[in-house]
């Protein structure tokens, strides 16, 4: 008994998507695409259609169309070719004067020519074709995508390190003007000291535009 509740996996959505588009290329239904995918997956098929529905199948809505649009035409190459097979018997009994229904005609129409490959191999091939074409694009388009993304990180890491070397700039002024500062206040403690114990008339200073104390002389 299938009671399967564990979460789905990317090779398990990947196998429901191919199952299902293949299903639709070939004119069968997604019914029967679920109990495939529930056969093999240890699922119920209920569980294989709602996985796709709610999902899956909006990841998916290009190539369903494309496969919708193989199975069209799928059927419309098949009618072409029965048709062209029906009409090359009746011409063929015409001219022999032989009636359709002759086993030589059943048996003929049924036979492809010796040495070349059938309709169906020929659609295989061209569903083929058009699925890798498919891929490629998609893997094209996703190369674009990561190739801007990756001009953008490199741009994105360009304008931050400007940031941080004009912030390290900032860094060393401010640690300047800082050690500066300190300098002017040394002086100014070691001038009130002289002041204090000293003899010497007290000196008047001031200070210039560059922030140095210079002595302004006595009158």
């Amino acid at each position: 008994m299938k009671t399967r509740q564990d979460a789905w996996s990317h090779e398990e959505d990947l196998l429901l998507a191919e199952t299902v588009l293949r299903y639709i290329r070939e004119g069968r239904t997604q019914l029967a695409a679920f109990e495939e995918v529930g056969d093999q997956l240890n699922r119920t098929a209920a569980a294989c259609g709602f996985r796709w529905n709610a999902e899956v199948r909006k990841q998916y809505v290009q190539a369903i169309e494309l496969a919708k649009k193989q199975r069209k035409e799928r059927k419309r190459a098949l009618e072409q070719a029965k048709k062209l097979q029906k009409t090359g018997v009746m011409q063929a009994a015409s001219l022999t004067g032989e009636s359709l229904n002759s086993p030589r005609h059943a048996t003929v129409s049924l036979l492809p020519a010796p040495n070349a490959i059938t309709l169906e191999q020929c659609i295989a091939f061209l569903q083929t074709l058009q699925t890798s074409d498919y891929h490629a694009q998609a893997l094209r388009t996703e190369n674009e995508q990561l190739k801007k993304e990756n001009a953008q990180f490199r741009q994105r890491n360009q304008e931050l390190q400007k940031k941080l070397d004009r912030l390290h700039e900032q860094q060393t002024t401010i640690q300047e003007d800082y050690q500066a500062l300190v300098k002017i206040m040394e002086r100014a403690r070691k001038l009130v000291l002289e002041e204090e114990h000293g003899s010497q008339p007290a000196q008047i200073f001031r200070m210039d535009k560059n922030g140095n104390l210079e002595q302004i002389a006595h009158h």
